[in-house]
């Protein structure tokens, strides 16, 4: 756990043209020990993010009698196959501020007849796990106190495990597919998932299993993605290269729009299709952003973001693209606060239920630094302002939540005048992006850290 810490900024950034490297996809990074656990044999990636949510995960790998080593800025797994965790009774899991960590580890634990608490840090235990709970207690798992569907939780899995027969997801969450994913090549026999068009989300675990050629298929029918997994079929060790994290990309794709004549080229980005709907949505607020030397490394689609400071334009951004920028909307919210006209954000109810209340703080600082909204239960409207400029003194409440840190980060940066901004408990941005303040002074920002008394 960090020290706790707050950042003061009181001057704009001036005009910058740098390249920077943003840190390794957590997703993907996460998903490597996931899948590099089960496999037979040495495992090794490149490119993992060094945070605090992938470092919980590996300690979580650790206590189940996994050997995981790094030399060099390398990642060895050692890994013995499927069901080769040493889960003892009465385990304590701790999954820190990770959402991913805590449902999708639940899926790997399904077949282990023994007592596990599972338990996270303050944010993580306002956050529903019935999601992951219903599917497994489909597949054997109980789950005490009973009705509870929030952390912590004792979870007992079932060396019994039934596979899910054609299981509809109800919820656009790439946490609880990949939880269902990985209790199902645990459990003997065909299981199927079905994934309706219309909550579809993230495809890295599919992605990274079809790449080690795990025992799952994908493919259309009708309308819904069927995942087919026939469980306990071991596969091979493997080697990957993790690409850039397009969600830490996005702060500096922003801050770069916000601030005029400048320019910045984002290297070796992740770009997944299921990644890129805040570009998307830039590049329809009229704002310079372009993709070079794409290509495909594992499996992943990756490439260079080159952007340059750009006089926004209003957008409406509909519910269809929520899955494709879930944790970009903070951000895309400040670009919204700086662009012309009327701007319009629907389909955002899931932005409630990740670190924080993220709809609702998004919303009480745009409010806060003069920007007017009208909020709904799954959307909002910001009414645009091109000359905005922060002249007050502003204290920021993070609530814990590190997109909301850095968001604020953002907005300080490209709309301080004479004013000055205190963002509190900073800290939070080392579960996800400990560099960021690192990147941020190549590009000259100026900031004082406070240290919390």
């Amino acid at each position: 756990m960090y020290k706790k810490f707050s950042v003061l900024l009181n001057k704009r950034i001036k005009k910058f043209n740098t390249t920077i490297s943003p840190p390794g996809d957590k997703s993907i990074s996460n998903r490597f020990f996931f899948v590099a656990s089960q496999a037979m044999g040495i495992s090794e990636a490149r490119g993992i993010l060094d945070a605090e949510d992938v470092l919980n995960n590996i300690k979580i790998f650790q206590k189940l009698g996994v050997k995981i080593i790094k030399k060099k800025n390398i990642y060895y797994v050692y890994g013995n196959g499927l069901g080769s965790l040493i889960v003892k009774d009465n385990l304590k899991i701790y999954a820190g501020n990770a959402g991913t960590v805590a449902r999708c580890v639940m899926g790997l634990l399904a077949p282990y007849p023994k007592k596990m608490r599972i338990f996270g840090d303050e944010s993580l235990s306002r956050r529903d796990f019935y999601r992951c709970i219903e599917p497994l207690e489909k597949l054997g798992c109980s789950f005490y106190p009973k009705g509870r569907t929030t952390l912590p939780l004792t979870m007992t899995g079932s060396n019994w495990l039934a596979p899910l027969n054609k299981y509809q997801l109800t919820y656009p969450s790439a946490q609880v597919k990949t939880c269902c994913i990985f209790a199902s090549l645990l459990s003997p026999g065909i299981s199927t998932i079905k994934e309706p068009n219309h909550l579809a989300s993230r495809t890295h675990t599919e992605i990274l299993l079809n790449y080690v050629k795990a025992s799952l298929k994908v493919k259309k029918f009708k309308k819904f993605n069927l995942l087919k997994i026939n469980g306990l079929k071991n596969y091979k060790a493997f080697k990957l290269n993790v690409p850039g994290d397009v969600s830490a990309a996005a702060f500096f794709i922003a801050l770069s729009l916000l601030t005029k004549n400048s320019k910045i080229k984002i290297k070796d980005v992740n770009l997944n299709p299921f990644r890129t709907g805040f570009i998307k949505i830039i590049k329809l607020m009229q704002g310079k952003v372009f993709i070079k030397n794409k290509k495909i490394v594992c499996g992943e689609h990756k490439g260079d973001i080159i952007v340059k400071g750009s006089n926004l334009k209003s957008v409406n951004c509909p519910s269809s693209i929520s899955a494709k920028m879930i944790d970009e909307y903070p951000i895309a919210m400040i670009c919204a606060a700086k662009a012309k006209g009327v701007s319009n954000f629907y389909g955002l109810e899931e932005l409630n239920k990740k670190e924080s209340k993220r709809l609702n703080v998004c919303n009480e600082i745009l409010n806060k630094i003069g920007v007017k909204t009208k909020l709904g239960k799954d959307k909002i409207k910001i009414y645009g302002n091109p000359n905005l400029k922060l002249d007050e003194s502003y204290i920021i409440n993070t609530y814990n939540d590190h997109r909301i840190a850095k968001m604020a980060f953002v907005a300080g940066q490209a709309f301080i005048d004479k004013g000055n901004m205190l963002i509190k408990n900073f800290e939070n941005v080392n579960t996800s992006f400990p560099n960021f303040l690192k990147i941020m002074k190549k590009l000259n920002c100026k900031y004082e850290v406070k240290k919390n008394k």
